[in-house]
């Protein structure tokens, strides 16, 4: 069967932005978007005519982006450590609220586990259902539910931590 490489450019040129932006949201790192993301787009070009017939494209899409992201951070080089020091923070300045509260959530995010934050961004970021979300993560509605629950609790335990730390630093 041959491969249609204008329709697979067509889409993804239509929605390497928003893939890109999930991808991100996933990773927790620009760089290991850029690479789950070519990785899971290799993937799907291998196989694009099962992937055109698909019923919803992008689900299927997320589906391949998630399994990626979830095979890399198996990898054994992926056990790096982060360095102490992030070479480029962007100016704050430009947006304060705006920028202080995607770092912020950006943060919160690279910190939970990958599954727990897969759910996130798919239910969250993506604005699937539950059933969508567990179909895509290829485990139970209940699951989601519970990963769910979980992750904002700890995303709101963290913030609530963070915001009463700035509160004492301010009145020192």
């Amino acid at each position: 069967m041959a491969t249609d490489v204008e329709g697979f450019r067509a889409y993804v040129t239509g929605r390497l932005p928003a893939l890109r932006r999930v991808a991100y949201l996933l990773c927790g790192d620009w760089h290991r978007a850029d690479d789950v993301l070519s990785a899971a787009l290799v993937r799907i070009l291998q196989h694009w005519p099962r992937v055109a017939a698909a019923d919803d494209i992008d689900a299927y899409v997320r589906r391949v982006l998630v399994r990626t992201m979830l095979n890399e951070q198996r990898r054994p080089w992926r056990r790096e450590q982060p360095a102490a020091v992030v070479p480029h923070v962007p100016d704050p300045a430009a947006a304060p609220d705006l920028v202080a509260d995607r770092l912020a959530l950006s943060a919160l995010l690279a910190e939970l586990p990958p599954r727990r934050r897969a759910v996130l961004v798919l239910r969250y970021c993506c604005d699937l259902s539950v059933e969508e979300t567990a179909q895509a993560l290829h485990c139970s509605t209940g699951t989601v539910k519970s990963q769910a629950a979980r992750g904002l609790a700890t995303l709101r335990e963290r913030l609530a931590d963070r915001d009463a730390t700035e509160e004492t630093s301010w009145t020192r």
